[in-house]
């Protein structure tokens, strides 16, 4: 399928469907002689996998790495690493009732008219499974980073309505929201129960701060960075907006008080996220994704089947009630894989 690739220097392919036999990536690009073993990739891979909470799908995948090529004797080669990770808990009979019908917020309608035909497994390639892949590669791109000083870290800034008001990193791994504030999350976990408990979803937001990054990664006009980050980010299934340092509330301020003025030790504010004309300036990249409700809800809803049918359906299965912690892995892989990418094709432009 056209589009299941990403990157340039560092590039990966994504391949798999929700309900199909597996999921899986094939990394080209990473740097030979680095140290890679299935125990670093398998940490991220079991903060992304389902059946963590209460409030996440209850579908128990192990999410299992393979890794087939690529490392050798617990080493990269530089040659193209392809992982696997086999399906073992699909159940695509849970969608044999509602096969006929368009599922309201899943692409069922756009890719049967792109393609005429359609997985309607738990939405194959559309299905937030993909995912797995991406997080496996960004395993590796986050040991290359970590050789070079730089730390990824995403976090719930909110859901459901509930702010964190805090910032406490040593408390994201401890709640089940991954909230940088603990009483926030709480807070979140109950609301977002009660919604549940009416056979709905909730969305919400991921901040993602990147430190100990170098000044000048990024290319002008088209392949700035902010604009790399953007499509890696809004590449995501439910990821439906992005911004930047101030970001929107920009759009409410004077020149004077979002410019980042500087002083002999560097910038003092940082209004621009880290990257100023698509180029970084050496500050703290911070930007934050907007994450919709969970489309896959039991509530019944209105929808048409493949004749244009009015019908009202019903997703029964196992589903999500807040996506926002496990796309917070999702979100820092995919942030360590347009950085990495970003530093080889730094190194090769002064090659």
């Amino acid at each position: 399928m056209a589009g299941s690739s990403f990157g340039h220097l560092f590039r990966l392919t994504t391949f798999g469907e929700s309900h199909g036999g597996a999921v899986g990536v094939i990394v080209d690009g990473a740097t030979p002689q680095v140290e890679i073993d299935e125990a670093l990739i398998q940490k991220q891979l079991d903060r992304r996998k389902p059946g963590q909470s209460s409030i996440t799908t209850p579908r128990k995948e192990p999410d299992t790495v393979n890794i087939l090529s690529g490392v050798f004797q617990g080493k990269t080669t530089g040659t193209p690493i392809l992982m696997i990770l086999y399906n073992s808990d699909a159940d695509p009979s849970a969608y044999d009732e509602i096969k006929g019908m368009f599922r309201p917020g899943h692409a069922d309608y756009t890719y049967l008219q792109k393609y005429g035909i359609r997985d309607y497994r738990g939405s194959g390639r559309a299905s937030g499974r993909e995912t797995a892949g991406r997080v496996a590669a960004g395993a590796i791109a986050r040991k290359l980073l970590e050789r070079r000083g730089v730390s990824v870290l995403a976090y719930t800034k909110r859901a459901a309505g509930i702010e964190c008001k805090r910032f406490e990193p040593d408390q994201i791994e401890g709640n089940m929201l991954r909230a940088c504030d603990p009483d926030a999350a709480a807070q979140m976990v109950e609301k977002i129960e009660s919604i549940k408990a009416t056979e709905d979803s909730v969305g919400g937001v991921v901040e993602c701060r990147v430190s100990g990054i170098d000044a000048g990664l990024g290319e002008p006009v088209f392949d700035k960075l902010d604009a790399e980050l953007a499509h890696a980010m809004m590449s995501v299934g439910a990821v439906k907006g992005i911004e930047f340092g101030a970001g929107f509330s920009a759009a409410d301020m004077t020149g004077s008080e979002h410019n980042d003025e500087m002083g002999p030790d560097g910038f003092l504010t940082n209004n621009a996220g880290g990257i100023i004309g698509g180029i970084t300036t050496g500050e703290e990249i911070i930007f934050r994704v907007a994450v919709k409700p969970v489309s896959s809800i039991s509530r019944p809803q209105k929808t048409v089947d493949l004749e244009g049918d009015e019908r009202t359906i019903r997703t029964e299965g196992r589903h999500d009630a807040c996506i926002c912690p496990r796309i917070v892995p999702v979100v820092e892989a995919m942030a360590c894989l347009v950085i990495e990418d970003h530093y080889k094709r730094q190194a090769a432009l002064h090659a």
